[in-house]
């Protein structure tokens, strides 16, 4: 029975040992899983005549502080906007290359939603030059993404006599829209100058580039390259063009209001506004 009982124990371990190395030999037989591949890299285009004079890129691992500071509160920015912006990570970060400013709906402060707008104002301004985006906006009805300045004169003389010129605005109740306007002294709010501009296709299925032109005498807008907007001195009349003062950049992802209408209920949270970079060409001396 001793014998036996040895013979068995033996058999059983060199079973179990045989099982090992077959799990072993089959674990090494494995891929090893593919790294999780890095953002695409735009290359810098320098149009022909025009020269980079600043840019950012997103590339690090937090926001650039000696480029961008935030805009704070809620109490609706002026438009009956639902958001509270912060300047913590979950609403504003760097990710995989991308600037990501995300809409959450939380009970934060007095709001419901938060969100984050950043500016370049006391940092970095500009005046006249090229200045453009490749951003995805995110869907959905109530989100109101924009990429758009306000003149360096701002905390002097107010809004709409510093001048704010909108590179692009999109609201999700009209998916295949964007708009490109100007306010300024006697034409802001509802009587800004503005193009609207329609695809036929949802814009916010992918990323797109989006730009102005701006010099002495007008505002050209631009969509993926394309122009399809200009404004110029003669088109304010009489009233002051305020276009030839430096002006500032702001990025935000505002929630409801009176333009994008109210937030859908179907309309998804968290929402992501992606920027892949922001760049400022200025014109090369002839």
């Amino acid at each position: 029975m001793r014998t036996t009982s040895s013979r068995c124990f033996l058999l059983l371990a060199l079973v179990v040992i045989s099982l090992g190395l077959i799990s072993a030999a089959t674990a090494q037989e494995q891929p090893t899983p593919e790294a999780t591949p890095e953002a695409e890299v735009t290359p810098i285009a320098v149009p022909e005549g025009w020269a980079l004079a600043w840019h950012d890129e997103f590339d690090g691992k937090t926001i650039d502080d000696e480029n961008w500071t935030y805009d704070l509160g809620g109490g609706g920015w002026g438009n009956g906007e639902a958001q509270y912006y912060t300047d913590r990570s979950e609403n504003a970060r760097l990710e995989d290359g991308m600037l990501v400013i995300e809409a959450r709906q939380e009970r934060y402060e007095e709001a419901y939603y938060t969100s984050a707008r950043l500016k370049t104002q006391g940092l970095q301004k500009f005046q006249y030059g090229r200045i453009e985006s490749r951003l995805r906006v995110p869907a959905g009805r109530g989100l109101w993404p924009a990429f758009w300045m306000l003149g360096s004169n701002f905390e002097e003389v107010g809004w709409p006599d510093c001048g704010e010129i909108d590179i692009m605005e999109y609201i999700g109740r009209e998916p295949d829209l964007i708009l490109g306007t100007i306010h300024g002294p006697g034409y802001s709010g509802a009587l800004g100058l503005s193009t609207w501009h329609r695809q036929d296709y949802d814009i916010a299925d992918d990323f797109h580039t989006y730009a102005i032109e701006w010099d002495e005498e007008q505002i050209t807008w631009f969509y993926d390259g394309v122009e399809y907007s200009t404004y110029t001195r003669s088109d304010v009349g009489e009233r002051e063009w305020v276009f030839d003062q430096p002006f500032f950049i702001i990025l935000n992802l505002a929630l409801g209001g009176q333009l994008p209408g109210p937030i859908g209920l179907d309309t998804v949270f968290p929402a992501q506004y992606l920027v892949d970079y922001v760049r400022v060409f200025q014109r090369e001396p002839s």
